[in-house]
């Protein structure tokens, strides 16, 4: 017979792994990826040696679980990227960009595409986005620096931009003679 106190830890560990994993995934990926980890960690308990190292091996264990999740998904497409807010409900700061940016990723190459996808749009960490996409760390840090250079190139032909004193963007215009070059 279990005792009250193992209830409350095996709650605690559920609240836990669904914070954990729930910032890295959708919603709907939650649960699912929630009782992975929990088989995994049911069917390679006898395995852990060191109790002391309970926490750090469900960790993970769950984070392999969210990368195998964001192996399964298929590649990263322009219809991946998010929806930007509309304007009257964005921080003031992104204003000037809110149009601009995605049609200048989506035209990105695809390994470049998809480092600036994951790791600036999505939130990943490099080392998670890295992990996912099956490259080295430094790898995915050549990845964003090289797709960061290429959307400022971009961006400058498209767009005159003035920056602030930190080289954040705080203004974004087309350039009159420019066609329609991504920026709405």
């Amino acid at each position: 017979m279990l005792d009250a106190s193992a209830r409350g830890a095996w709650e605690t560990l559920v609240e836990r792994l669904d914070a954990f994993i729930g910032r890295r995934l959708p919603r709907e990926d939650v649960e699912d990826v929630r009782q992975d980890v929990l088989l995994k960690l049911h069917r390679s308990a006898p395995q852990l040696n060191d109790e002391a190292k309970f926490g750090p091996w469900v960790y993970t264990i769950a984070r392999h679980a969210v990368i195998d999740r964001l192996r399964r998904r298929s590649p990263v497409t322009a219809a991946d990227l998010p929806d930007f807010p509309a304007p009257e409900t964005a921080d003031v700061e992104d204003r000037p960009l809110l149009n601009c940016v995605t049609p200048f990723v989506a035209r990105l190459p695809s390994p470049y595409r998809e480092a600036i996808t994951l790791t600036e749009l999505q939130g990943l960490t490099q080392q998670d986005a890295a992990a996912m996409t099956g490259v080295s760390l430094s790898g995915m840090k050549s990845r964003i620096q090289r797709g960061r250079k290429m959307l400022r190139t971009m961006m400058e032909e498209c767009c005159a931009l003035r920056f602030d004193g930190r080289g954040r963007v705080i203004e974004a215009e087309r350039h009159p003679a420019q066609p329609r070059c991504g920026c709405k």
